[in-house]
């Protein structure tokens, strides 16, 4: 395990440091992963679309005696409106100002998730993400995933570190819904209403519907008929997904370009 008392870590980690970091973190609970994470991860953020488990370590961190890491909010302009009552109700609880990214290609015109899901997670989400970070100086962020959430999440690690460089911190890895669910509940943490509706996971309005008699997952229902997938895109390959969406964007006529840019201008 590298020496506890350098802070923060020297980037970048080689696979040996962060296998130690790993075994060691694996150890503690989330609340003593969250506060190795101030002490340790440098220029660190919470990114969050305010689901139970960021808000569980929303929590934590208001309790941890140290300052919260700035929250970093991903707008898509497609999010229910239960989701920007609970960024309200976040600011009042918290008292924290959190930094939201709204953006959208126009060129590619409405509804383009119908058209190419991919370009539109990189659109909406990823590459504004990338802006971001590297306009506030992100080399560390706090997510909200877990391994009991399945699919690609299944073997997650307490720290991870992408195909940019990010440091990703995952404090509640190896908790289950039920833990999450009952820290929220006994600590009276914010949630979004739409989970008393039957929802179990919340994205955009387009894509999310309540969980059906029979599905099985803690995401049921997120990607609406499309068991395959299981993630928005933050958490895939960035560089994969660039190309891909260059590619699309180079295959779109350039008569729909400018039709669509015409009629916004027009607006």
């Amino acid at each position: 395990m590298p020496d506890q008392s350098s802070t923060p870590l020297e980037l970048p980690l080689s696979e040996d440091t962060l296998a130690a970091i790993n075994t060691h973190l694996s150890q503690l609970s989330p609340q003593d992963i969250l506060a190795w994470a101030l002490t340790h991860l440098p220029a660190l953020y919470q990114t969050t679309a305010f689901g139970l488990t960021g808000l569980v370590a929303l929590d934590m961190l208001s309790k941890s005696g140290h300052p919260i890491p700035k929250l970093i909010f991903l707008d898509t302009l497609y999010h229910f409106a239960e989701i920007y009552e609970l960024v309200q109700q976040v600011r009042k609880r918290y008292a924290r100002d959190v930094k939201t990214i709204r953006d959208f290609e126009i060129k590619h015109g409405e509804e383009l998730w119908e058209k190419d899901e991919d370009t539109y997670d990189f659109a909406v989400k990823v590459e504004p993400a990338q802006r971001a970070y590297q306009e506030l100086g992100v080399r560390s962020v706090i997510t909200g995933r877990r391994r009991s959430q399945g699919g690609d999440r299944a073997s997650l690690q307490p720290l991870e570190v992408d195909e940019t460089g990010l440091l990703k911190l995952n404090p509640l890895f190896s908790w289950s819904f039920a833990q999450v669910d009952a820290y929220i509940r006994e600590n009276n943490v914010p949630r979004n209403q739409l989970l008393d509706q039957g929802y179990r996971s919340v994205g955009d309005w387009h894509s999310t519907q309540p969980s059906r008699e029979g599905d099985t997952g803690e995401r049921a229902g997120r990607w609406a008929n499309k068991e395959e997938k299981t993630e928005c895109g933050l958490h895939k390959n960035f560089f994969e997904m660039k190309l891909k969406a260059k590619l699309e964007e180079q295959r779109i006529p350039a008569e729909e370009v400018t039709t669509t840019s015409e009629v916004v201008t027009a607006a």
